[in-house]
């Protein structure tokens, strides 16, 4: 039994001002892990303080200095990887392949800030005039839990190549999981203030956070309903924000695809993350006359999705993070018998043997249409729907008649053919054959998936603020 009983402000671990525990629960065997005392408003402002303190200093410092900074970070956390793997499965329930694959695109992006501070240029020459890129200010960090490390080192490491000291506030379900980032960052030897945690809730340490006027940013990824709330308080403060929010992925397979391929690569895209995935194709579209033969796919694939302890290295799904959660993906689940979808793998209550946790039978829905809720809102758990389209046209057309746009998925044996559908699809990114992360390129959504971008240059620069300095002949 493990009690977090710090916060990390300017440099030290502290205790909070706040008083009250969260209970730490193993979505596995839903025994208790232990606690962690969370941080209140007292504690977040002086959080912000210090991390406004350190802009002065830190937005000065020279590029050889943050790669320098960089790289200590990495190297701490090369130190420690079988820590970072054990404690995701145990605390999370991320399956061990999951959480293998969050720890090496940690390690990327300390790579990609440094790549991009050995080519970018903060002097620009725009006209007769130059543009100095500077960092924007103290940036509010708000993270969920279902890759909590990985969005850390993702933002701080972003923050850190733009010249920005940050306040971070990470999930308090993944109190553990932010003990041991915080003891790497520690030892990284940073200057006090760079970075500073407050363990706590949403609507104590988030909301502080979003009305402060010190934050001059927020980079937020959750739910498009914490996101809007996030975005009305910042903007009484004009705080610039980035916001990576929901997603309904649609994977459209072509006719000529080929299907022994692409149906396994959809399961996979569907129960990523077990579900818990912003990104997972959840929306599987097929050609009308496939069904017969996608029907008989699936039925051979999923029982290749392996339900169970996380640890296990075979394991594919775990289990949702917590008990609200699986009773979530229960009640989407009755919904799409509800609606009249037919349930052609999994359903209700829990895999046979593992009725001590969280865990939730894969479920497969057919004879799905896309105003259905099931094909519109996101779930958050290993159900996919099947929806049929009988032209290339209507398969666009159900891809973009959703409210989000985060990221889509496209299958065919021509290349041309499927570059051509993937263009067509209103997503920030889009997976043509296969699924793969490009660190320097651009990730965020349109609609309702989010606000502005992450990643590469694009997301650098959102850390940034233009300053023109003109000067007449």
């Amino acid at each position: 039994m493990k009690t977090i009983d710090k916060i990390y402000i300017n440099g030290e671990f502290v205790t909070p001002n706040g008083t009250e525990y969260f209970d730490l629960i193993s979505p596995t065997t839903n025994e208790k892990l232990g606690k962690v005392r969370l941080g209140n408003t007292e504690d977040t402002q002086n959080a912000i303080e210090a991390a406004k303190n350190a802009f002065k200093t830190f937005s000065k410092t020279t590029n050889l200095e943050r790669i320098e900074y960089l790289k200590n970070i990495k190297s701490s956390v090369e130190k420690r990887k079988d820590d970072f793997i054990n404690i995701m499965t145990e605390e999370y329930g991320g399956t061990f392949q999951f959480a293998s694959v969050s720890y090496d695109y940690m390690l990327k992006s300390f790579d990609s800030a440094i790549n991009l501070l050995n080519s970018y240029s903060f002097i620009k020459t725009m006209g007769e005039s130059e543009v100095q890129m500077t960092p924007i200010g103290v940036v509010g960090i708000i993270i969920p839990w279902n890759s909590s490390n990985g969005f850390i080192c993702s933002k701080l490491s972003t923050a850190i190549a733009a010249g920005c000291t940050t306040v971070i506030k990470p999930s308090e379900m993944s109190a553990q999981q932010t003990q041991l980032i915080l003891e790497c960052l520690h030892e990284a030897n940073l200057p006090k203030g760079v970075f500073n945690i407050v363990n706590g809730l949403g609507e104590i340490v988030g909301a502080e956070i979003s009305r402060n006027p010190n934050i001059a940013k927020i980079s937020f990824t959750g739910s498009t309903n914490v996101g809007k709330i996030i975005a009305k308080e910042a903007v009484n403060t004009m705080k610039r924000v980035t916001l990576e929010l929901g997603g309904k992925s649609p994977n459209i397979i072509l006719d000529d695809a080929d299907f022994s391929k692409a149906i396994p690569l959809a399961i996979g895209a569907a129960f990523m993350n077990s579900g818990q995935a912003c990104i997972a194709g959840t929306r599987l579209l097929i050609p009308e006359n496939k069904l017969n033969e996608v029907k008989a796919l699936i039925k051979e694939t999923i029982p290749n999705f392996i339900v169970g302890d996380p640890k296990n290295p075979n394991t594919a799904v775990g289990p949702m993070v917590s008990e609200k959660q699986f009773n979530r993906v229960q009640d989407y689940i009755q919904t799409g018998i509800n609606e009249g979808a037919e349930i052609l793998s999994g359903g209700l209550g829990k895999p046979e043997g593992l009725e001590n946790g969280n865990f939730v039978k894969p479920t497969v829905f057919i004879n799905v249409n896309n105003q259905m809720r099931i094909a519109r809102e996101e779930i958050f758990g290993p159900v996919l729907s099947v929806i049929t389209y009988k032209t290339e046209e209507e398969a666009i057309e159900i891809a973009n008649d959703t409210t989000y746009g985060l990221q889509a998925y496209v299958s065919s044996s021509d290349s041309k053919r499927a570059h051509n559908i993937a263009s067509q699809i209103n997503a920030g990114r889009v997976q043509i054959n296969g699924i793969g992360h490009d660190p320097m390129a651009p990730f965020g959504g349109f609609k309702q998936s989010g606000i502005g971008r992450e990643f590469g240059t694009i997301g650098l620069e959102a850390y940034l603020e233009p300053r023109a300095l003109i000067q007449p002949k």
